[in-house]
């Protein structure tokens, strides 16, 4: 399968295609407020690093940018992206920053292994192949553009996935909706009565949130195969 045919949903790299974020969906979804910081985070270094990469790729060019190195390159740029976002965010909010401390620094890692960087060497090479140098200035800014766009998709396909979880399992396992802010960290913007019913205790582990994971993700590959059939 084509590396630049693989959607940002529906394609076997995608955060539900191939579940490469399950971790990230599990542990992040547990409070709203954690999966609203999260989805920042994927913004700010889905984003960032894609275009600070692809704008030193078409500014150095190949000659001066090895092959071998660009995967450390690129990783070492969304580390320094989630570092920042760590720190800005620390700025504004000290307690939601220490709660999402480990979860924000695990972002880089999958934007890393996300296959971004395959889709941006891949299409490096086919562009390198082309013949007239004026072509190659000319699609350059277009490059640009696909690539940050194509991060950003999927980007919002994960943080979407991490904050419609959340809404589904906070109120089951807390009973409760909250939103990062305040001198504890998070407030509660919503509060539901408990009943027989409210809350489902299991559902604050990691085993409960699988459980019901595992739900969705049969729903998702039903609908998939019955509906979706023929879109990667």
């Amino acid at each position: 399968m084509s590396l630049s045919n693989q959607h940002s949903f529906w394609g076997s790299l995608s955060p539900l295609g191939g579940l490469t974020s399950a971790g990230l969906l599990i542990m992040a979804s547990a409070r709203l407020s954690w999966a609203v910081t999260i989805a920042g985070c994927l913004f700010w270094v889905y984003g960032l690093t894609t275009l600070t990469f692809t704008v030193l790729l078409s500014a150095i060019g190949n000659k001066y940018f090895p092959v071998s190195g660009r995967i450390t390159l690129y990783t070492c740029l969304a580390a320094l992206f989630g570092s920042l976002y760590l720190f800005m965010f620390w700025l504004l909010c000290p307690f939601a920053a220490l709660e999402t401390f480990m979860l924000i620094l695990l972002v880089p890692l999958f934007c890393a292994s996300s296959g971004i960087i395959e889709q941006i060497q891949a299409h490096s090479e086919k562009q390198g192949n082309d013949s007239g140098a004026v072509q190659k200035h000319d699609s350059s800014s277009i490059d640009i553009f696909e690539h940050v766009s194509d991060a950003v998709s999927q980007a919002v396909s994960l943080a979407g996935l991490i904050v419609a979880f959340s809404i589904i399992r906070e109120p089951l396992a807390y009973c409760s909706l909250s939103f990062p802010g305040s001198a504890q960290g998070m407030m509660t913007i919503m509060y539901f009565k408990a009943g027989s019913f409210f809350p489902i205790g299991i559902f604050t582990s990691s085993a409960g949130a699988l459980m019901l994971l595992g739900f969705i993700i049969c729903l998702y590959q039903y609908n998939k195969t019955k509906i979706f059939s023929g879109r990667v």
